[in-house]
């Protein structure tokens, strides 16, 4: 009986294919970059992982990778993810060594050779802001964008010109867009040619001070925005300027996405709130979460339309004062009427106790919860025994 002899072969053997899911299933880059190092064929082969995702964290790493796409200009389109996040001084010494204060546009173009770009990331200086703003307005750039952050570092930790950055609402991929630390006036769109509809579903502002009328024009583009929240410190830096000074202004803005809104999150302290704010036309709202002299109102003596399918009303704040603890609670007894979805009331973690009353009318299927209200996009919430005061320690209500 005859053997059949095979000799072992190598990973030489195998199809690309194969290969590209043997490095994806690598740990860490480290590891990429030994395969890489094999031979030339793993070195080529390897590029759709090892250039997928990647990071600048010094803008000279940023001009050199800018340089190999010269070289290299496929790289460009296999890049999905892209973070770029240095301060201004670091890019100041860039543009020293280069003695072409110009050449800064190459940081802008070498993002616009990554075609098929998905995820964008950018906390950098200033100065890129125009550039960047450019690519923004360009039909062809960023053809496939999905995710976006926005964040440009301005002198003196002052708000950076949303104006320059305009498009991005315009933009027909974008889904997920934040901008952070930004300014707009009154203005919004100044071209002639207003955005067609876009595919904007989630849209969060931080620490940003935005007039209530220009947001009311960006918000009229989305299709079907879903989310949109708005953050804030205590004590803003610098003073604001755009910001209204109630609640109900930007309530009446995001009445331009009312037929779709399904989560609206306002954890804005210094805005007001004078009447009880009005939120029966918005049928598709879930979630709200704000303050609770934002909801009710500075009065307190009158009840608040509450949206017809709210479900979770969460509070930044502990609810106190005899009269909101009142309302509130006549309320949530009467929420066959009010709000007959209501299933969780949210309120912050502290050293204020939950009013006992509150806890009594919390009766199923209405659940109360607790969370640390930091800042933190996770929240581990705890569920409440309407028999206890004490928080419930069950593992099943955490998300």
């Amino acid at each position: 009986m005859g053997f059949i002899v095979t000799t072992p072969q190598g990973l030489e053997a195998l199809p690309d294919a194969v290969l590209v899911r043997i490095i994806d299933f690598l740990r860490s880059q480290r590891d990429v970059y030994h395969m890489c190092l094999v031979n030339r064929r793993l070195n080529s082969v390897a590029d759709p992982v090892l250039y997928k995702s990647i990071s600048f964290a010094q803008p000279k790493h940023h001009v050199a990778f800018s340089a190999s796409l010269i070289a290299r200009p496929r790289r460009g389109s296999l890049i999905q993810d892209v973070v770029l996040e240095y301060p201004s001084d670091e890019l100041s010494e860039v543009l020293h060594m280069m003695e072409v204060p110009s050449k800064v546009d190459n940081f802008s173009h070498a993002l616009a050779a990554m075609s098929n770009l998905e995820s964008l990331v950018l906390s950098v200086p200033q100065r890129l802001c125009k550039g960047i703003g450019v690519l923004l307005n360009d039909p062809f750039a960023f053809a496939c964008l999905r995710t976006c952050m926005l964040f440009y570092h301005c002198e003196g930790g002052g708000y950076w010109d949303l104006q320059d950055n305009i498009h991005i609402f315009s933009h027909p991929t974008v889904e997920n867009l934040t901008i952070r630390r930004a300014k707009l006036d009154q203005r919004g769109f100044e071209s002639l040619e207003l955005p067609s509809e876009t595919p904007l579903k989630e849209l969060h502002l931080v620490e940003c001070d935005l007039n209530a009328d220009g947001l009311t024009e960006l918000l009229l583009f989305p299709e079907a925005l879903k989310e949109i929240s708005m953050k804030q410190l205590n004590i803003p830096s610098p003073r604001l300027e755009e910001t209204p000074d109630d609640i109900e202004d930007y309530v009446f803005a995001f009445k331009s996405a009312v037929h779709s809104l399904e989560t609206v999150s306002v954890d804005f302290p210094t805005l007001r709130g004078r009447d009880p704010l009005k939120l029966r036309e918005f049928e598709s709202l879930t979630t709200l979460e704000v303050r609770d002299h934002q909801l009710f109102g500075s009065s307190g003596l009158s009840s608040v339309a509450f949206p017809p399918n709210l479900e979770s009303l969460t509070f930044f704040n502990m609810v106190e004062g005899e009269d909101l603890v009142d309302l509130l609670c006549y309320t949530l007894e009467k929420k066959e009427i009010f709000a007959r979805n209501l299933r969780r009331l949210v309120l912050p973690e502290g050293e204020t106790s939950i009013p006992k009353r509150l806890v009594e009318v919390c009766t199923e299927p209405l659940v109360l919860c607790t969370t640390a209200i930091d800042g933190e996009e996770s929240e581990k919430w705890e569920e409440i025994s309407n028999d206890q005061d004490e928080c419930s320690d069950d593992g099943n209500n955490d998300e």
